[in-house]
């Protein structure tokens, strides 16, 4: 069953990521940060609100807030440069881009970590990169181009610490619905520091539903990838969420008619496939 939650989360995500690219005509990426961020605050504070009163304050707090705060912050920085990265990219590239973290993970390890990579990790690292450099083409990718791919890369460093974090709250007992509810503060009160200095656009009938879809999407969709790690075996679990890759591909296609040239779609199958050679490896998997 892990793995077919995993699925619903791809399908979600995936959806998730075509909603910011339709809503990128209105707003920007760090403000779609905002609104997504404060439909999940709304979503696990409500209820905790209503089922313990003045209570709820402490079961949200925990006794490890900074830890929840410095993990938030990353968390804020990858969504909001894989945010831009949509805005301006195919989807299929930025999902991809995004999606690569395990192979930053891989080099994340000795110092945040104190694992040693194996032999066979490096080789996953290198082989991923090379098939990023396939995606994104530096040699013949207009400036503006390239820009948005570097914060696309960007992106999943930053969702590589973020995981580093999880990792050490998971250390501490710190239950899911706890990690995910002060992401959705920082989230929240980032995205509107940032957006009163770049400036706010104005809500309208046209795109209020987009920005409601975008909130219902990355929640049902954070939801199914708890329940898919609480069902299943990590390293199977974490392979079927490059799942998202896939249907981000399918929909690129579907609805916008995208295609890719033939290397950029060599780029996705060798970044995907080292991305989940990685995963196994991380999770200790050395088959």
């Amino acid at each position: 069953m892990g793995s077919a939650w995993m699925l619903v989360g791809g399908l979600c995500f995936a959806l998730m990521s075509a909603v910011v690219q339709v809503a990128g005509q209105w707003f920007s990426g760090v403000e779609l940060v905002f609104y997504r961020s404060l439909v999940g605050f709304v979503a696990i504070a409500a209820p905790m609100f209503w089922r313990h009163g003045g209570a709820a304050a402490g079961h949200l707090r925990g006794d490890h807030l900074a830890s929840h705060l410095r993990r938030g912050l990353v968390g804020f920085l990858a969504l909001s440069t894989f945010f831009y990265a949509l805005i301006h990219l195919p989807m299929s590239v930025a999902v991809t881009l995004n999606y690569a973290s395990p192979l930053y993970l891989a080099l994340l390890m000795p110092w945040q970590l104190g694992e040693r990579p194996s032999p066979a990790q490096y080789a996953a690292v290198a082989v991923g990169f090379a098939g990023v450099a396939l995606l994104l083409r530096p040699w013949e990718t207009a400036p503006g181009d390239l820009f948005a791919g570097l914060a696309g890369l960007f992106s999943g460093v930053m969702a590589a610490i973020a995981y580093v974090h999880v990792r050490r709250l998971g250390r501490l007992h710190e239950p899911e619905w706890r990690t995910v509810f002060w992401f959705a503060v920082v989230g929240t009160l980032g995205g509107a520091a940032v957006t009163s200095v770049t400036g706010w656009h104005a809500l309208h009938a046209e795109n209020l539903p987009w920005l409601l879809l975008l909130g219902a999407l990355a929640t049902l969709g954070q939801l199914a990838m708890t329940r898919a790690y609480r069902t299943g075996q990590t390293a199977v679990v974490a392979s079927f969420a490059f799942s998202t890759v896939l249907f981000s591909s399918i929909l690129d296609v579907l609805l916008w008619g995208r295609t890719l040239p033939i290397l950029a779609w060599c780029g996705v199958a060798v970044t995907v496939a080292s991305g989940i050679w990685a995963v196994r490896l991380n999770n200790g998997d050395k088959a």
